[in-house]
């Protein structure tokens, strides 16, 4: 395994995953492997210096982790080449505009002591617009999951009434749920919780399975469409 001096105590080892060993403390390193890059800090944070180094290596196509050796543990993925500014203009102007046409739609049924905007549907902002190839951003299982989750929520309200009891029992068995289907989409679980503790939803009943969540979700992946849209098409 070959060794590159590089200021302020850097080393680049060349070698398989298996033959490169950590740094002591008080140094930082850089691994390089057969496809990916691995650097290695003492502190919590990682330096500038070392961010810099890792973008050059990312820029020739290998994948960079940056690990502490931290008593916390810690360590944070690296993207393989900077983010650009439309990574980060268009799913931000996305969640601005879904806010904007769901409290457009509060307007509407206001009358009715409901509303659209919620914080699950915030989540699924975050999910359909900065992880949109994620599992949790698949269609089936967002709807799968918004649905049943929320049907569970008003079952077990009805089951055991408000208390820690239909708060665990929704939403457990939205996990389950969940898990045993292969739709997992974390924002739904917590839509129980809204309707267990939120007095306005109760007189929904089972329709709120559909609204808002379902129903909100619909606009979102209108949205979502206009945003890959815009990032394939419009780059900065």
């Amino acid at each position: 395994m070959s060794v590159q001096r590089l200021p302020s105590s850097y080393k680049i080892f060349h070698g398989q995953r298996s033959s490169a060993s950590f740094s002591p403390l008080s140094t930082h390193s850089l691994f390089l492997f057969r496809n990916e890059a691995r650097v290695t800090h003492a502190s919590l944070f990682p330096s500038i210096r070392i961010r810099r180094e890792c973008r050059k290596i990312a820029k020739k196509g290998l994948l960079v982790q940056a690990t502490s050796e931290s008593s916390f543990g810690l360590g944070k993925w690296l993207p393989a080449s900077d983010v650009s500014i439309s990574d980060v203009l268009w799913p931000s102007a996305g969640a601005f505009l879904a806010m904007a046409m769901l409290g457009r739609l509060d307007q509407f049924v206001a009358s009715k002591g409901v509303s659209f905007t919620i914080a699950p549907l915030g989540a699924v902002c975050a999910v359909l617009f900065a992880t949109p190839t994620s599992p949790a951003a698949r269609k089936s299982n967002m709807f799968v999951a918004q649905i049943a989750c929320a049907a569970f929520g008003v079952l077990a309200f009805s089951l055991f009434g408000p208390g820690w009891l239909a708060r665990g029992a929704s939403l457990a068995a939205s996990i389950g749920f969940m898990i045993a289907t292969g739709t997992t989409h974390p924002p739904a679980a917590s839509l129980p919780l809204l309707f267990i503790d939120g007095a306005k939803l109760h007189k929904l009943h089972f329709w709120y399975a559909l609204f808002p969540g379902a129903v909100g979700c619909l606009l979102l992946c209108l949205i979502q469409e206009v945003v890959i849209y815009s990032k394939n098409n419009f780059k900065f």
